[in-house]
């Protein structure tokens, strides 16, 4: 790997960074204006409704321009986010501008592995990518549970104001989307330097009836094809059930373990150690050409999830936390190489991922909007888990039993 693949990775990390630790403060926002519990999963549901609705265009957007671009133009949304939820604006509007910026974000942060890479690189890119990812997901909490701290977080707001100036900044909330501003700045100077790779798969149009059409196209393509297919059904579920997930071990942690906002946002950060774990060792005994052969590895996490009802020790919780992320990580990421490797064959690698995103975040809305629901009809945290755990492992097995004997290396 040279030095251009290692700028990428710099400007994922600190965006995606900024974009977990962004979650948890505007969380603490939340709470400070004491919002119903069920805004919580409504909040992630307005990030993730611009990756739905923005599916069709966002992928011919990143194929029209040099990958670095349309990061550095994601990321100046994101920004811009962050500024309208200082200014006072509902957290809930806010934050879906910063989800529309990530829209955009994520097919260029993927697209360009498939463009600047081998195929034979792309497993073990890949697991760099999550794995840095991941690391950035557990400083992002560790950061954001930080500076929501109120112990932490009111010694700096003394110092916070510039003298004869009121910066608006009173409150550890939004000490922390503050800071995460200037993250977000420093994601945009890494995307500057990115270096400019030949731009395949141009859009024919930027007409809105025609990316449509070929949006449904490349849909309807992914999803006929047998190693799409199965690498779009998994990466999809997990998506879904990774963001249910880190929102369901806050609640889990209030009840089972006594934590507060603070201690809850850094608990999730050990799935993310899991999943990172999880990406290595995929990285070293997953071939590209064997990636099916993980999905009996899904079902064990759904089980795995319900092993979280009788466990109100920390160390255990820690223990069991980073046991789902790694049996997460291992399976997703051989499944998001192939399926990258199949859109990138079939289609251009933004359109590819433009649908993939679209699939990912059509579950991970559902999902949510099952769990407000939950919430807002008040059903226990312990019940929520055995539905979840359940959904999952079923789902998996399911696709198990499809695929299970489908794939044949000569078509990889």
């Amino acid at each position: 790997m040279n030095l251009g693949f290692y700028i990428i990775l710099a400007a994922q990390f600190f965006s995606a960074l900024a974009d977990n630790a962004f979650l948890f403060a505007a969380i603490a926002l939340l709470k400070d204006m004491h919002a119903p519990a069920w805004h919580t999963p409504v909040l992630q549901e307005a990030f993730v409704f611009s990756y739905i609705v923005l599916a069709p265009f966002v992928g011919a957007f990143a194929d029209s321009l040099p990958k670095g671009r349309v990061m550095f133009i994601s990321n100046a949304i994101k920004f811009c986010g962050c500024i309208i939820m200082l200014s006072g604006a509902n957290p809930l509007i806010a934050y879906g501008v910063a989800g529309f910026g990530a829209a955009a974000y994520s097919p260029a942060k993927y697209g360009i592995l498939t463009e600047y890479l081998p195929p034979e690189k792309l497993v073990v890119a890949n697991s760099w990518m999550e794995g840095l990812t991941v690391l950035a997901i557990i400083l992002g909490a560790v950061v954001g549970g930080v500076l929501i701290t109120p112990e932490i977080a009111n010694p700096m707001l003394q110092w916070w104001d510039v003298p004869l100036i009121d910066t608006g900044i009173d409150t550890p909330p939004e000490l922390a989307i503050s800071v995460i501003t200037a993250i977000y700045l420093v994601a945009a100077l890494f995307n500057l330097r990115i270096p400019r790779v030949p731009i395949d798969h141009r859009p024919l149009s930027r007409n809105p009836v025609f990316l449509l059409k070929e949006f449904a196209h490349c849909f309807k393509l992914l999803w006929n094809d047998p190693l799409g297919q199965v690498s779009l059904a998994v990466t999809t579920l997990f998506w879904g059930a990774g963001a249910t997930l880190r929102l369901m071990v806050l609640t889990w942690a209030a009840i089972a373990l006594r934590y507060d906002m603070s201690a809850a946002a850094k608990l999730t950060a050990w799935v993310a150690v899991g999943i990172a774990i999880g990406a290595a060792l995929a990285a070293r005994f997953v071939k590209l050409e064997h990636s099916v052969k993980v999905l009996p590895v899904g079902i064990a996490m759904g089980l795995a999830v319900l092993v979280m009802i009788p466990v109100t020790s920390p160390l255990l919780a820690i223990a069991l936390l980073i046991a789902i992320g790694a049996m997460g990580g291992y399976f997703v990421v051989p499944m998001n190489a192939l399926l990258q490797h199949r859109g990138h064959l079939l289609m251009g690698a933004g359109s590819s991922i433009a649908v993939q995103n679209f699939n990912e975040n059509l579950s991970i809305f559902a999902m949510l909007s099952l769990y407000a629901l939950m919430e807002k009809l008040e059903f226990g945290i312990y019940f929520t888990i055995v539905v979840f755990g359940l959904l999952l492992s079923g789902i998996m097995a399911a696709l198990y039993k499809k695929h299970g004997h489908d794939q044949d290396a000569g078509q990889v």
